[in-house]
């Protein structure tokens, strides 16, 4: 059993003793092949609510301080996690990034950068965009519906690949592929919620 085998059912046997989740949508996630996991963010659970769900093992970029904390930088480092400076273009996180989807691996992002403290989606960041844009790798939307309050339903939905065809070929910014993929992420809360 590997490091990432054993931590998954750990955390998954404690966050389901916490809340009652609900997964929709693991059938989008393809088998095989680079993936772009892009989620809205609304608690420190989020990566870990991600993990668990995901049918494959899921490699985020995570804020540089947190691999300051001796115990969980070195757990998330063994798992797969790997650093970003925020505030500014971190080429290196860019490159290990796009290194991680070209070898046909799912990268996770939250794409606003932080958390929401309000719980409603925030802007996105051109990173997701870049990533969409500059590798073959299909993108796949995300959505947690909380409150993350124990023994309450928190619900995660895994919406259908965005088709970046078009995008690519017109070369259209980072920027632009950013939004359109929070646009998914939006459609996929605002259903979601209702139900």
């Amino acid at each position: 059993m590997t490091f990432y085998t054993f931590s998954r059912s750990v955390v998954k046997f404690l966050m389901k003793s916490l809340y009652r989740i609900e997964v929709e949508g693991i059938e989008n996630i393809p088998d095989e092949g680079g993936v772009l996991l892009c989620s809205n963010h609304i608690n420190n659970w989020d990566p870990p609510l991600v993990g668990i769900s995901s049918p494959r093992p899921v490699r985020f970029m995570a804020k540089e301080e947190i691999f300051h904390k001796k115990v969980i930088g070195t757990i998330i480092a063994n798992l797969g996690a790997f650093p970003v400076k925020r505030g500014m273009s971190d080429r290196e996180a860019l490159r290990k990034g796009l290194k991680i989807l070209k070898n046909g691996e799912v990268l996770g992002l939250f794409p606003e950068g932080t958390r929401s403290k309000n719980g409603q989606l925030k802007e996105g960041l051109a990173g997701a965009g870049f990533f969409a844009l500059r590798s073959d790798a299909s993108v796949v939307p995300c959505a947690i519906i909380g409150p993350y309050k124990r023994f309450n339903k928190v619900k995660i939905i895994f919406g259908s690949p965005i088709d970046f065809t078009e995008l690519r070929a017109n070369k259209n910014s980072a920027e632009q592929a950013t939004s359109l993929i929070m646009n998914e992420i939006r459609h996929l809360l605002e259903k979601y919620k209702k139900q």
